[in-house]
């Protein structure tokens, strides 16, 4: 390894092993977040209320070093709650902006399907270009912007679904469960104690690991890591394969593509490796592809999801050797 990949991979290590003291028994749902944050993309989380969705982003953004919003979507917010708005001010006889709370560095969008597109839409702009517009005068977010954002899997009355273009813009979608017996019996027991997680991050005990300047030089790093072309070739079959499923009414377009390459990178160093293996590729496939498919009604009557497509694609798609 050269030396730039080894130092990535130690702090991830590192970051890992801190968020491990608060977040239990989700080291996948953890890699896929630090996958996300190493890509300098966004995120999609999907779980029933309860299994910690909040206190992931929370405990990222204390590891990684900065800071921490949080919005709560419901049917009747604006877009200007979101990206905030001028007020007249009377002593300087001008205009002052009220920044939203879209002006952090990682931002939980809470049950982001609960509010109606056109207030989805106000994130579309910093998601895409890390920049906001208030009345014609555009304003920089924080190069490390990065979107979490939420939903519920089981309940839909009083949502309303994801616009196809919004979904693409998330690098990945995060199923986060509940945690097996043992997990769940070792947060209820720690529940009774000081070490209850809310707790131990409320207390500030969680150790901030980083800052934006260490966090900008780690996703330099990522680029160090070796691609090879038949990878990238493979990566390519694979979204491509999407689009030339029975199954699928819509594949994943080339957007899909880049986010798949980068993805199998971030996974490659979650893994303690500076190369990237076809492993790397199937094994962020489906939190990559699953949420941007549309599938065929038909299929959907039947019981199908993406994630079976997925698999299937995958078996059929030559790997490289």
């Amino acid at each position: 390894m050269n030396e730039e990949p080894i130092q990535l991979v130690e702090w991830v290590a590192r970051i890992r092993e801190e968020i491990a003291r608060v977040i239990i028994d989700a080291e996948e749902v953890v890699d896929l977040a630090l996958a996300t944050i190493l890509c300098g993309q966004h995120a999609l989380i999907e779980g029933v209320p309860g299994v910690g969705k909040t206190l992931l982003v929370r405990t990222l953004a204390r590891v990684v070093g900065v800071e921490f919003g949080r919005i709560q979507f419901t049917p009747d917010l604006m877009p200007a709650d979101i990206t905030g708005t001028n007020i007249f001010n009377f002593q300087t006889n001008s205009f002052t902006l009220v920044p939203g709370p879209i002006f952090t560095t990682f931002l939980l969008a809470d049950e982001i399907n609960r509010a109606p597109a056109k207030t989805q839409s106000a994130l579309l702009q910093a998601m895409q270009e890390r920049e906001v517009t208030i009345e014609r005068t555009t304003y920089r977010l924080s190069p490390h912007f990065t979107v979490f954002a939420t939903q519920n899997p089981v309940e839909f009355e009083g949502t309303y679904p994801l616009p196809e273009a919004q979904k693409d813009r998330f690098l990945l979608k995060i199923p986060m469960n509940a945690p097996d017996r043992e997990g769940e019996l070792q947060l209820a027991l720690r529940t009774l104690g000081p070490n209850a997680p809310e707790a131990m991050l409320g207390r500030g005990e969680v150790r901030a690991l980083l800052d934006a300047d260490q966090l900008q030089r780690l996703k330099d790093a990522m680029s160090g890591l070796t691609v090879r072309d038949d990878l990238v070739a493979y990566a390519v079959d694979i979204v491509r394969a999407t689009r030339e499923s029975d199954e699928v009414l819509f594949g994943a377009g080339p957007r899909a593509t880049q986010a798949l390459i980068l993805a199998a990178r971030a996974a490659a160093v979650l893994d303690g490796r500076d190369y990237v293996t076809p492993d790397d590729v199937r094994r962020m496939a489906p939190p990559v592809l699953c949420h941007r498919l549309v599938l065929r009604p038909e299929y959907e009557v039947e019981g199908t999801d993406s994630a079976e497509v997925i698999r299937a694609i995958l078996d059929r798609v030559p790997v490289p050797r």
